[in-house]
């Protein structure tokens, strides 16, 4: 059973746009109860927009194979559909069109409203059950090459995130899709990419930033909030990335904020992680943080298998570097929330 829990706990990208009795995905979900999978429609290796996604006959097919291979509980099925420049499911793909947060949050919100149902009806179609948004980082840094440049926050201003943010929250809650708020605690002010490397907001993080996710958490039952690989010693002076840090998760988020939903992290294989810390020792770290849920995209590094990842917790709870209790709480954190997914 401590195999099935800790299964649960991955969310894995992989290869194909359709499945067969013997791919490896399948034998993850079929034999070691994998959690979910994330769908991307860019290959990163092959450099070529040739993965998971083709058109929406094809995606509907594939999350349906998908969820016929899960067992007792559905998998969870993400993607980022932000809109805009970070967007996988695509115009020209036949999906419809969609706008950056920056211009939804100039216009009105009755036309974020008609974007945000136009994105509910696209997932529900397709039969995806997650997506990684809506993002709540305040544009503190329009030069923010990752947030402010690509048009991803939906304004400097708090109320304005907040406002923005709900209406698609409540989209989402009507149309039965699960949600994540991204990036605890705030990813804003950054000057650099944590795809890419390090990256250290300790001097130019506000704590205003943290208001969108304060106002919104209890407001919309929020189902799912993803932390991000940010260091910020106003919040962790031991410098831990916030998606490592026991201080930020265990005790800013759960304890001061109250939150009790699932907490999943950012790409595991992102370098801002790689880079500083072995795949045992972010394992441990990840967890003992207080994260449910460990993302790996198999996009920006060679893909990690999913019973090596299961082995290596494992061994970790066997030896004591990760307490039981850490796997329980979040197994049943995420069965809740499935059976939520059941019930809609």
């Amino acid at each position: 059973m401590l195999r099935q829990k800790i299964g649960q706990m991955l969310m894995v990208g992989f290869e194909g746009s359709s499945l067969s009795d013997n791919d490896a995905i399948v034998s993850d979900i079929v034999n070691h109860s994998l959690g979910g999978v994330i769908l991307f429609d860019y290959h990163f290796k092959l450099k070529k927009f040739d993965h998971n996604i083709k058109n929406p006959k094809q995606l509907a097919h594939l999350c349906a194979q998908l969820q016929g291979y899960a067992k007792d509980l559905p998998l969870f099925i993400g993607v980022d559909y932000e809109g805009g420049k970070v967007n996988r499911l695509k115009e020209t793909y036949g999906f419809p069109p969609t706008q950056t947060a920056a211009a939804l949050g100039v216009g009105s919100l009755e036309q974020t409203k008609e974007c945000a149902i136009q994105m509910a009806c696209a997932l529900q179609r397709a039969g995806i059950n997650l997506n990684f948004g809506p993002v709540l980082d305040l544009n503190v840094n329009p030069d923010n090459p990752i947030i402010g440049q690509l048009g991803r926050s939906f304004s400097s201003d708090v109320e304005k995130v907040v406002q923005y943010a709900g209406v698609f929250s409540e989209i989402y809650q009507e149309h039965g899709i699960l949600f994540a708020y991204k990036h605890f605690p705030g990813h804003g002010s950054a000057t650099a990419d944590t795809h890419a490397g390090f990256v250290d907001i300790s001097s130019s993080w506000i704590p205003s930033e943290l208001i969108p996710f304060t106002a919104l958490l209890k407001k919309y039952d929020c189902p799912m909030v993803m932390v991000g690989h940010l260091v910020n010693r106003q919040l962790d002076p031991t410098a831990y990335p916030a998606s490592l840090s026991s201080t930020m998760i265990t005790g800013l988020l759960r304890k001061e904020l109250g939150y009790d939903g699932v907490v999943v992290t950012d790409d595991m294989q992102m370098k801002a992680i790689t880079d500083c810390y072995g795949l045992e020792e972010a394992l441990i770290l990840a967890i003992n943080a207080g994260n449910d849920l460990l993302i790996f995209g198999n996009q920006l590094a060679e893909g990690v298998p999913v019973k090596v990842i299961i082995d290596m917790i494992e061994s970790a709870v066997h030896t004591r570097k990760i307490p039981l209790s850490c796997i329980d709480s979040a197994y049943e954190r995420i069965v809740k929330l499935k059976k939520k997914l059941i019930d809609t």
